[in-house]
């Protein structure tokens, strides 16, 4: 695209957004609004109510909303999970209107985006927490008025932990994915953290960010680091997953996208790359990034995006022109590695079929519809897909730097008469029994985020 040419359409996003600090009510409204323009490709829904019983609401994008397409990865973004952490909210109310607008326009980067992908936008998982935030003088904000939801609780610390069982795991043996969660989640969980898990089981998910505020940084698993205690001080320390290539991959391509985040010194901290292992910075527990990864197929980095946790208005316009590329870009990312679909013999799909990756501890498991969207960096990788009750089949693939690889699985029903190996999931303690430990943490170190 000519560079002139780029600056125009530059101009005409911007003199079509209202760049302002909605209140719920107009939150809702610019969501319906565009819906209203957009009808054919969006679709507007509740996951769920606030403790204070405002909904959830999401915008789907995509060329047929409401379908899950097969092959059709799904993207989430979800933003404001602090409620003073406003910037993101604020970012995916303009996402939606640029991609509504610009797929009106015939942008062909963004029409192949849409009728490729399934976006879902969260623009506040804590509205009643923005109320709170929102209601104080300008200038007059506390660092963490708002923050919690109406029950005082930190969103960001409310997951269940599935840290601590895969660390046990990794030592004694056990799955590596889908880790089970307590018998007795749902009373540990706020409405909120209720309804966003509810909406990851609903949705196969293959790759989401979580937008904060706070500092500029691109963030990544593992948040809650292998503990070690030096002279009665429990310390954090870099622990990344098994995919920390990809992962490292995701929040440089999100960091030198933005306008400035790559320069790494910004909010006088520093981070190469402007990227950082969550745990590197300081160890968080029961966060929402690493039960993405934990419990889900779904890839999960969370995105510090500005200094100011509620920005002046006057900067949003400025911000969201810093943003804007990245916001795409990151999209984006979600199309590279292998997909397909696992079959049958008699071509019946099949779910939940596990899908391993040679050299890599951390499988994930293919969807309702017998697909699969396995996140790989360009290489040559030896892959295996399995199921109960049928043999195993492994294929070389070798990815590319471009679109994902496409690579279907015809599984044969095994008919051996040998009694079936016991399951990754029946080794170790139960998932009841390792919740009930207590594992010591000290809290008097960590940095809210």
């Amino acid at each position: 695209m000519p560079r002139w040419l780029g600056l125009l359409l530059l101009a005409r996003v911007a003199a079509s957004v209202n760049f302002f600090h909605h209140s719920y009510d107009e939150l809702v409204r610019a969501l319906l609004d565009v819906q209203a323009s957009c009808p054919y490709i969006t679709r507007f829904y509740s996951i769920g109510r606030s403790v204070q019983g405002r909904d959830l609401y999401v915008l789907e994008i995509s060329d047929n909303p409401g379908i899950h397409e097969p092959l059709e990865p799904e993207f989430k973004y979800v933003a404001n999970m602090h409620g003073n952490e406003v910037l993101g909210r604020e970012l995916l109310l303009q996402l939606a209107e640029f991609l509504c607008e610009e797929y009106r326009h015939g942008n062909q980067r963004i029409t192949q985006l849409i009728h490729e992908t399934r976006i879902h936008l969260l623009p506040s998982m804590n509205p009643d927490g923005y109320e709170v935030a929102a209601a104080q003088v300008p200038g007059d904000l506390g660092y963490l008025t708002g923050r919690n939801n109406a029950n005082g609780v930190d969103l960001n610390r409310n997951f269940p932990d599935l840290n601590t069982m895969m660390y046990y795991n990794e030592k004694q043996g056990g799955r590596n994915h889908h880790i089970p969660l307590p018998d007795n989640w749902k009373s540990q969980v706020e409405p909120e953290t209720l309804a966003v898990i509810k909406w990851m089981k609903s949705y196969n998910f293959v790759l989401s960010a979580n937008l904060h505020g706070g500092a500029v940084v691109a963030n990544y698993p593992y948040d809650k680091s292998h503990e070690q205690r030096n002279r009665g001080i429990w310390r954090a320390s870099s622990t990344p997953t098994p995919d920390d290539s990809i992962f490292k991959k995701l929040a440089k391509g999100y960091s030198y996208a933005h306008g400035w985040m790559h320069r790494g010194t910004n909010c006088g901290d520093f981070f190469p790359d402007g990227i950082t292992n969550g745990a590197s910075w300081y160890s968080l527990t029961k966060g929402m990034q690493d039960f993405n990864y934990l419990y889900t197929n779904c890839f999960d980095i969370t995105l510090e995006l500005s200094c100011d946790k509620f920005p002046p208005q006057e900067k949003l316009a400025f911000e969201w022109l810093a943003n804007r590329e990245a916001l795409i870009a990151y999209i984006e990312e979600v199309h590279q590695g292998i997909k397909g679909l696992v079959s049958d013999e008699n071509n019946n799909k099949l779910a939940d079929a596990v899908i391993s990756v040679k050299g890599i501890s951390h499988d994930i498991t293919s969807g309702e519809h017998g697909d699969y969207f396995r996140l790989l960096l360009p290489g040559t990788y030896t892959v295996t897909a399995s199921a109960e009750g049928y043999q195993p089949q492994t294929v070389t693939v070798i990815v590319g730097p471009a679109a994902a690889s496409v690579v279907h699985f015809q599984l044969r029903q095994n008919i051996s008469e040998t009694p079936p190996l016991r399951k990754a999931s029946d080794k170790g303690p139960t998932a009841k029994a390792l919740h009930k430990k207590v594992v010591p943490r000290a809290a008097q170190w960590e940095t809210p985020r």
